[in-house]
């Protein structure tokens, strides 16, 4: 717009120019013609002459500046259109400048500026904008390059960085001292890759993938070197707190290792490598090295394969339940029961939620799952009240089932399908979950509880309870987890803490339900404390529901443990 503004101001400028000179010279000849025909009397003939000779003067002066403007217009836009096929670099024609120089100037200063702005997008689009590092893209294309240029046999690594706890510590200081953490990691990481230089390593590809993900590739490694030592050297460097705003934040990192091309001879295969022996690391315990290995793809492989097969036994109704019974000495009765989830697998037998629910969590399918617990139990409670069996069965409740927007109303849903009554129905939730319950859930929990549902915090102890919160939660029951039941028979610490928890409890006038009692010192300590709810190995294990009838519907506690 600016150039073709330019460009008409130029023209109307030449055309004022020609219109102002024809003006002036008309007016003088005429002027002239008339002075000389009174004083001297020259002839009118004679008059035109000159007038004639004159205009031929002023149509050559002013062809020769057309001539210079359009030459000027002709390649001003013959230049324009390489411009807009991609040609900044060359300069504007001297014929412009000479003949159009503000047209000239406008052009220079147009190139100038779109040549900036590439170079800004294409910095944008290879770069990082927050560490500075390679993004995805250019370290692709780089690592990319350099195994297709590669020319020695030596061995090259692939390393795959994913921070430990950084969306905790974004989430409590904000995204803002997140990025600086980002920016700090970016810096270590440089410093680590430099120090491997300075030892003989070639110079490495450094990119953050994505989030808190990071990615190194040394094209070459020396004899000398290790893979998994320079690992190790970037760990240490990563788990050194960081200062933020003076508050020290440590992050620390899990980090995956794979070799080219023994682990990988493409880009993709190298990377998927690398990335599984990071989840193996965090899988580890987290601030772990691991190197990509024949043992971790077979264990990778049965994965892939557990997870197919839960698919089809979601399909093909595999899993069944077990149930576990909870004593009530006070009342000598059995008073409910856990309901556990079981995996009847066609060739690895019977599978205990150790083995399949961690899976279920992060493929999603617990959902699912979940789904058909929660039906399955409603069903069976059904049947139960219908034959007079007054036992509440509990039901386990995972994080990702509760945050699904409809969980409430499809339990509802198997409840009123099954006609289930509401008090034959108890939810157990983590005690690290109820402490994190939106407005929403908490509300949803109060409505479910007041038709009658019971709501236990399952694995007390575990966490780090809010006392404040924990009175005014929608608890009926704290079912004390048995890490701190485990030891009290031999340990005089253990207790203490386990008593003073029994004591915390029962002050906020909440029932108790000792889980993982697995002897009779153990009962009689529990006693003493004043628990009268158990559930554990000692008093029986989970079994099937026709057994579960026949053991404890209707027995008291005495005739069940005998």
């Amino acid at each position: 717009m600016g150039i073709g503004l330019t460009i008409w101001g130029s023209i109307h400028r030449q055309a004022a120019l020609l219109a102002a000179s024809f003006g002036c010279a008309s007016g003088v000849t005429l002027g002239l013609g008339m002075w000389l025909y009174r004083m001297v009397g020259v002839e009118p003939s004679n008059l035109l002459l000159a007038v004639a000779a004159l205009c031929l003067g002023c149509t050559l002066v002013a062809y020769r500046v057309i001539s210079r403007s359009a030459r000027a217009m002709d390649e001003a836009t013959e230049r324009l259109v390489k411009a807009a096929h991609g040609d900044l670099k060359s300069g504007v024609p001297e014929a412009v400048r000479v003949g159009q120089p503000d047209l000239a100037v406008a052009m220079e200063s147009l190139f100038n500026q779109t040549r900036a702005n590439i170079e800004n997008v294409q910095t944008l689009a290879m770069f990082d904008p927050v560490t500075g590092l390679a993004n995805r893209i250019s370290f692709c294309r780089q690592v990319e390059h350099l195994l297709a240029e590669r020319t020695i046999s030596g061995p090259a690594a692939m390393f795959f960085i994913d921070l430990d706890g950084f969306k905790g510590v974004n989430d409590a200081l904000g995204h803002a001292a997140g990025d600086h953490i980002l920016t700090r990691v970016a810096g270590r990481l440089r410093e680590a890759v430099m120090m491997q230089a300075r030892t003989g390593a070639a110079d490495a590809v450094l990119g953050r993938l994505a989030g808190d993900e990071f990615t190194i590739f040394f094209p070459t490694l020396p004899p000398e070197s290790s893979a998994m030592r320079i690992a190790r050297s970037v760990q240490y460097a990563l788990d050194e707190p960081f200062d933020i705003g003076g508050t020290q934040v440590e992050i620390g990192a899990s980090i995956g290792v794979a070799y080219y091309p023994e682990h990988g001879a493409t880009l993709a295969a190298l990377l998927r490598s690398a990335d599984h022996a990071m989840y193996d690391a965090k899988n580890g315990g987290r601030r772990q090295v691991r190197l990509y290995s024949r043992d971790l793809e077979l264990r990778i492989a049965g994965r892939a394969e557990l997870e197919r097969d839960l698919r089809l036994a979601l399909d093909q109704d595999e899993f069944l339940l077990q149930f576990q019974p909870q004593y009530d000495l006070a009342a000598g009765q059995v008073v409910g029961a856990e309901a556990l989830v079981r995996w009847a697998h066609p060739t690895r037998g019977l599978m205990m939620p150790d083995s399949f629910v961690a899976l279920a969590e992060e493929t999603g399918h617990i959902v699912e799952l979940g789904d058909w617990i929660v039906n399955s139990v409603c069903e069976t409670a059904s049947r139960w009240a219908d034959t007079g069996i007054r036992q509440r069965l509990s039901i386990n409740i995972s994080r990702r089932e509760l945050v699904q927007p409809d969980f409430f109303n499809r339990l509802s849903a198997a409840m009123q399908r099954h006609a289930t009554p509401p008090e034959m129905l108890e939810l157990e939730l983590a005690e690290t979950l109820m402490m994190q319950l939106s407005s929403a859930t908490f509300s949803a929990l109060v409505a479910l509880r007041s038709r009658g549902v019971g709501i236990a915090i399952d694995n007390f102890g575990t966490g780090f309870s809010n006392l404040a919160r924990l009175r005014d939660l929608p608890v009926d029951k704290v079912n004390i987890d048995r890490s701190l039941v485990r030891d009290i028979a031999v340990s005089a610490e253990a207790r203490t803490i386990c008593s003073a928890i029994v004591g915390l409890v029962r002050g906020l006038g909440l029932a108790v339900l000792v889980e993982g009692v697995e002897s009779r010192e153990q009962v009689e300590l529990l006693r003493v404390m004043g628990c009268t709810a158990f559930q554990g190995f000692h008093l029986s294990r989970p079994i099937g529901e026709q057994d579960y009838l026949v053991r404890f519907a209707g027995h008291g506690f005495r005739q069940a443990e005998a």
